[in-house]
């Protein structure tokens, strides 16, 4: 009958084969995992999995299946340590590679496989030996005089990787270094305690639980560098986005200029001289990378107007709806491309009625919403022109950079409106600076 321990023991083996196998199946699935981290924790949790398999075989045929499974409970053994073992020189490569090491004559790797070898020696040859460890004919396990010789190659093999840790402390991450060193150490100690002491099954226990906070670890990192990549991602999306955007500015403004040049020279002056201060102020801001505040966007804006409106006298006015600028930040290139758009569509022709643009800002408790309207054609008849990429990428770098929306409807009394909804967060709330 089972005693106390065989039953702890199984329950050890089950949660530890549940845990080694969610982290097989994490390996395999998480998105935010890389070759080579993957390959290895794959094989990794593939070996583990071996192991505890082989050592629930053990327990169940050494408990429940006393007499006529000897050649099973010797099979059973022999793989548990035979796969537990391989783990250890596959470690020291997972490290290596970790910290950009090659492995050609590294000193480590070569001395971690060499004892490997002798381990693996050494337990082919206690399968015909009652010195280590043997079975009785009646199934019964029993530890041998010399037992403890079998353990100790192991433990050169976690001293190595601990000398290679250490070696490789500086090219490692913080959370990488965490990492292998709780998988050596946890296993280490559980392995000092069952040379003396044959219960509870303390390696299963701590290799399995070291491995899942190695996992750990190594997701933690993965998740923050794949989060990092992401954002990194999106921020050339964005530079694309605003490029794709800037030489279409450029090329109506300077046509802009170039007939005020015939029209009215020293209006041309004062044009070129807001056209190249804005240039400065537009260059800096495509250069930030973060949200910028409404008033320089608002700057940006109001020089683009005066181009069009010197150029388009009597045919554009515009309204700003109130007295002082809010305070608040918004993406680069935001509002302008807005106001750029119902000029372009508007077209100024002197058969029209004149195009009237009002900006003004709205705040909520959630955040602040800025209104442009126009009185040209309508959305209905603007969107029939070509595509809006202007309007799209606005659209897509508020969601990127602060959460933003951007709708876009017709008014009832003819016209474009056109609302930017920027809500309040950290990032927002920053002072001008």
């Amino acid at each position: 009958m089972p005693d106390w321990t065989d039953i702890v023991n199984i329950i050890v083996v089950t949660s530890g084969l549940t845990m080694v196998l969610a982290g097989l199946f994490f390996s395999f699935t998480l998105p935010m995992l890389k070759n080579p981290e993957r390959g290895y924790l794959i094989v990794f949790f593939s070996l583990l999995t071996l192991y505890c398999i082989s050592d629930l075989t053990a327990q169940l045929s050494l408990v429940y299946f006393p007499e006529g499974h000897v050649m099973i409970s010797k099979i059973a053994v022999f793989s548990e340590s035979f796969f537990s073992s391989l783990c250890l020189p596959l470690l020291t490569m997972f490290i290596l590679t970790g910290a950009g090491r090659s492995f050609k004559k590294d000193r480590f790797l070569i001395s971690s496989v060499a004892v490997w070898g002798i381990y693996f020696l050494l337990l082919c040859y206690t399968q015909f030996s009652r010195s280590i460890y043997y079975f009785t004919v009646d199934n019964i396990y029993h530890r041998g005089p010399y037992y403890p010789i079998l353990l100790t190659p192991p433990v050169i093999m976690i001293v190595i990787n601990l000398l290679c840790l250490l070696n490789c402390r500086a090219d490692l991450s913080r959370k990488q270094f965490y990492a292998f060193f709780i998988y050596l150490l946890l296993p280490l100690l559980c392995m000092a305690v069952q040379m003396v002491w044959y219960g509870i099954l303390m390696v299963v226990l701590g290799t399995c639980l070291a491995s899942a906070l190695m996992l750990n670890f190594i997701l933690w990192e993965q998740t923050q560098l794949f989060l990092m990549q992401k954002e990194e991602i999106a921020a050339q999306k964005i530079s694309i986005m605003m490029l794709e955007m800037r030489p279409h500015f450029i090329y109506n403004t300077l046509t802009s200029i170039y007939y005020l040049c015939e029209q009215d020279s020293k209006k041309a002056q004062q044009v070129t001289l807001d056209f190249s201060t804005y240039l400065r102020k537009n260059f800096t801001a495509i250069s930030k990378k973060d949200t910028i505040p409404f008033s320089e966007e608002l700057e940006h804006t109001k020089a683009y107007l005066s181009v069009e409106m010197a150029r388009f006298e009597g045919r554009l006015f515009v309204e700003y709806a109130f007295s002082k600028v809010p305070v608040f930040r918004i993406p680069p290139l935001t509002l302008q491309p807005i106001v750029e758009n119902s000029v372009k569509h508007h077209s100024l022709d002197p058969d029209m009625e004149p195009l009237r643009i009002s900006i003004r800002v709205n705040e909520s408790p959630e955040g602040n919403t800025i209104l442009v309207e126009d009185s040209g054609p309508g959305f209905e008849a603007a969107d029939n022109d070509e595509p809006h990429i202007a309007l799209k990428n606005i659209r897509e770098r508020l969601k990127l950079m602060c959460n933003g929306t951007l709708s876009i409807s017709s008014r009832e009394t003819g016209g474009t409106r056109v609302d930017i909804f920027i809500p309040f967060s950290g990032k927002l709330l920053m002072k001008e600076s």
